[in-house]
C-alpha cells in the first residue's frame, strides 16, 4: 500500500464529513493504494456514528477516552503496520478541519518521494474564505516569545523573527525547505518512522509535531513544504469547543517542548519570559475561566514544569 491517512477526531460531527468527503475524492483521481483510519476520541456529538453511516470505506477506530491527538495518531499508525515489515510506505496526518482541494494528495506524496533525503512534508493551507495562512514554521526560540507577549513590530510578526517563511516561497512552484509543517498536514516516509518513531505521547495536545520534527532532523533528514499541494484549514475549530483547558493544553506543552529541547540558560529564560507574559495577560483578561488558564501556565512556568509532570 503507497499511504495510511490518519484523522483523529473529537466532537467535529460536521467538519469530518467534509473533511472525508473531499479527501475520498482527491484520492479517487490519485492513482494511490490508500487506506483512511478514522480515530474518534469519546466523541458525544455522533462523530463516530456519521463516519460510520457515510463513509463505511474508512477504518473507525473508537475509543471511550479522548487519547489526545500524539496517542489517537500512533494508535491508527501501529493499526496500518508502522513499526513493522508490513509498512504503507508512507503515512499522511490530517487533522479534521481541513478541506483536500485536487491534487493535493499525489502532490505531497510526489514530493516526499522524489528525494530521498526527504522524510515529511506537508502542504501549502489557507483559511476558509481562501487567504493565505502560514503553513510551516521555523523552531520555537527565544524571539519567537517575545513576539508572543511584548510590543514587536509587524513587519517582525509575520517575518523569520517569529518563525514565518516568506510568502514567496509559498507562491512558488518548488518544495521549500522548512524546520517543520502545521500539524493539520504532514505525510512522513516509512523509514522515518522506523527510524526516529512516533508520537512523544507526553504530549496530550499541541507541540508533539514539534518535538518529532525536532528528532527527524536530528536523525539526518531534510523537511519540505510542497506549495503545490493546497488543503483549506479552518484552524481548531474542535479544541476552541474549550478555550480555557485548550489554552493549559497548549503551554504546558510548550513548556514541556523547552524542557526537553533547550539547553538550561535557554529554558530558564524561557520559563522567566512565559511567566511574566502569562501575568500581563492575567491582569488584562475579563473572563474568569480564562485568567485562570493563565495563572495555571504562569505558576507552571514559575514552577519550571508543565502539568503533570
Amino acid at each position: 500500500m503507497d499511504l495510511a491517512v490518519v484523522i483523529v477526531t473529537w466532537n467535529v460531527r460536521d467538519l469530518i464529513a467534509d473533511a472525508l468527503r473531499s479527501l475520498y475524492a482527491d484520492l479517487a483521481t490519485s492513482g494511490l493504494d490508500a487506506r483512511v483510519y478514522v480515530v474518534d476520541s469519546a466523541s458525544s456529538d455522533g462523530t463516530a456514528e456519521r463516519v460510520a453511516a457515510e463513509f463505511p470505506q474508512t477504518h473507525l477506530l473508537r475509543s471511550d477516552v479522548n487519547l489526545g491527538f500524539a496517542r489517537g495518531n500512533n494508535l491508527a499508525l501501529k493499526k496500518a503496520g508502522f513499526g513493522t515489515p508490513h509498512a504503507p510506505c508512507a503515512a499522511y496526518l490530517l487533522n479534521p478541519d481541513t478541506v483536500t482541494q485536487p491534487g493535493a494528495t499525489r502532490a505531497l506524496f510526489d514530493a516526499l518521494m522524489a528525494d530521498a533525503r526527504v522524510g515529511l512534508v506537508g502542504a501549502r493551507l489557507s483559511y476558509a474564505d481562501g487567504t493565505f495562512q502560514h503553513g510551516a514554521f521555523g523552531f520555537p526560540g527565544l524571539r519567537q516569545l517575545w513576539a508572543e507577549f511584548f510590543p514587536t513590530p509587524g513587519r517582525l510578526i509575520e517575518g523569520r523573527f517569529n518563525g514565518r517563511y516568506p510568502r514567496h516561497l509559498w507562491d512558488g512552484a518548488e518544495p521549500f525547505t522548512v524546520d517543520f509543517p502545521l500539524g493539520a498536514t504532514w505525510m512522513i516516509k516509512r523509514e522515518v518512522i522506523d527510524q526516529t518513531g512516533m508520537f512523544d505521547e507526553a504530549f496530550f495536545m499541541y507541540g508533539e509535531e514539534v518535538d518529532w520534527a525536532w528528532r527527524i532532523h536530528a536523525a539526518g533528514w531534510e523537511v519540505r513544504s510542497v506549495p503545490a499541494a493546497r488543503v483549506t484549514h479552518l484552524v481548531g475549530q474542535s479544541t476552541q469547543q474549550v478555550k480555557p483547558r485548550s489554552t493549559v493544553n497548549l503551554w504546558t506543552s510548550r513548556l514541556r517542548l523547552y524542557r526537553k529541547h533547550y539547553p538550561a540558560w535557554k529554558r530558564a529564560l524561557a520559563y522567566r519570559m512565559v511567566a511574566s507574559g502569562m501575568s500581563r495577560r492575567a491582569a488584562r483578561e475579563t473572563d474568569p475561566a480564562v485568567r485562570d488558564a493563565y495563572l495555571t501556565i504562569r505558576d507552571m512556568a514559575l514552577h519550571k514544569r508543565p502539568l503533570g509532570t
